[in-house]
């Protein structure tokens, strides 16, 4: 079955780094565009970043663009979203999805969740 695990979540100060990690198994990963959303309670998922299934093709938030960087290896069915000077507000549960079609920035244009990392960022 299909498997998205996400990793590299944590606790850090407002300025600080993260890299998060999702590994993809079960499915053909170079098929599939892939999409970085996140989520606090009460609120609706959102969109983060996405890219498309040969990398060539980026999409962000306007929230994060100049601060996060999304990436893939498809050798290692992985995709990563390099997240840089973080604030209080990108505190979230992040999720990574994969879709069959082109870079979607709606939840329901993904076809495989994984189970969310918990990002923390102090003031």
């Amino acid at each position: 079955q299909v498997q998205l695990v996400e990793s590299g979540g944590g606790l850090v100060q407002a300025g600080g780094s993260l890299r998060l990690s999702c590994a993809a198994s079960g499915l053909t990963f170079s098929k599939y565009a892939m999409g970085w959303f996140r989520q606090t309670p009460g609120k609706e998922r959102e969109f983060v970043a996405g890219i498309s299934w040969s990398g060539t093709s980026t999409d962000y938030a306007d929230s994060v663009k100049g601060r996060f960087t999304i990436s893939r290896d498809n050798a290692k069915n992985t995709v990563y979203l390099q997240m840089n000077s973080l604030k209080p507000e990108d505190t979230a549960v992040y999720y990574c999805a994969a879709s069959l079609d082109v870079i979607g920035t709606m939840p329901y244009e993904y076809d495989y969740w994984g189970q969310g990392t918990q990002v923390t960022v102090s003031s």
